[in-house]
């Protein structure tokens, strides 16, 4: 297994809680120095502090990536600090679900904004420099819902189906220069992503809820297998065996995928899809 440089820098966005935290915690064990960002600073700071008092070098900065000032800013935060970034995690993002109509109109564009614009804009300050030396691991974190794109979950399949086309677009890219991207795919993981979810019809958000609480990965466990699968370079890490066999089985099955879950939600509703 490839390790990661002597002293690598890495800035992780949304790491000031579940799967942001633990990969923050997990590039801190690997040796890595490791800025935290958040748009909640408070979060980011005791994230940064549970890496300090385990003896590494951590930094905390409040970053909306809506905005793309503020994740440019967090470039040149990387820069001030070290130089450079070897590792960048686009982690930061939330949950919008619901029915069609029922979801309000600025909720698609809050979702799009942080779920799609907030990665882009994360590419498009860390990976130019990442090019021109040569080297550097994006790490683009989508769902499996970006390439499955169940029912009722609209806004957020939109926008992790896009994560994933810009992770595929750039792994031809920038690999050519020697630029690592992959796309990281779980199904649910038990993380606190529910807490902030915005759910419109279809009890769509209790069962999200039950899904993430009840689910047998821990966001640990998710992103030791994500750090482990962007050093071996691997495009798609999709952690879960079930992730795994919906997605080869609506490559093989085309729309009669979808035909089967259009199927099943005229039988039993919103719980046919959600169990």
């Amino acid at each position: 297994m490839k390790k990661l440089p002597r002293d690598a820098r890495a800035v992780v966005t949304g790491g000031g809680s579940g799967l942001g935290r633990a990969i923050c915690e997990d590039l801190a064990g690997r040796g890595a120095r490791v800025l935290v960002t958040d748009v909640n600073l408070g979060t980011a700071e005791e994230t940064a502090e549970i890496l300090r008092k385990r003896g590494s070098e951590a930094h905390a900065m409040q970053v909306d990536v809506r905005k793309p000032d503020q994740v440019e800013a967090m470039a040149k935060k990387a820069n001030a600090l070290w130089g450079g970034t070897d590792v960048l995690v686009n982690n930061a993002g939330l949950a919008v679900v619901g029915e069609l109509g029922k979801i309000p109109v600025e909720e698609w564009q809050f979702q799009v904004d942080v779920n799609l614009m907030g990665v882009i804009w994360g590419c498009h300050y860390f990976g130019p420099d990442m090019a021109q030396r040569k080297s550097g691991y994006i790490l683009n974190v989508a769902s499996s819902a970006g390439l499955l794109a169940a029912p009722m979950m609209g806004p957020y399949n939109v926008t992790k189906a896009g994560v994933v086309s810009l992770s595929e677009t750039l792994f031809a890219e920038l690999g050519p220069s020697g630029v690592v991207v992959s796309a990281l795919c779980p199904t649910f993981l038990r993380t606190n992503i529910h807490k902030d979810a915005r759910s419109f019809g279809g009890n769509t958000g209790e069962k999200t809820n039950k899904l993430i609480t009840e689910a047998k990965w821990s966001a640990e466990q998710v992103a030791k297998v994500a750090v482990d699968e962007l050093l071996a370079g691997t495009l798609y890490i999709i952690p879960q065996t079930d992730g795994k066999v919906l997605w080869r089985a609506k490559r093989a099955l085309g729309q009669g995928f979808y035909a089967a879950i259009r199927t099943a939600l005229k039988r039993g509703g919103p719980d046919a899809v959600f169990k």
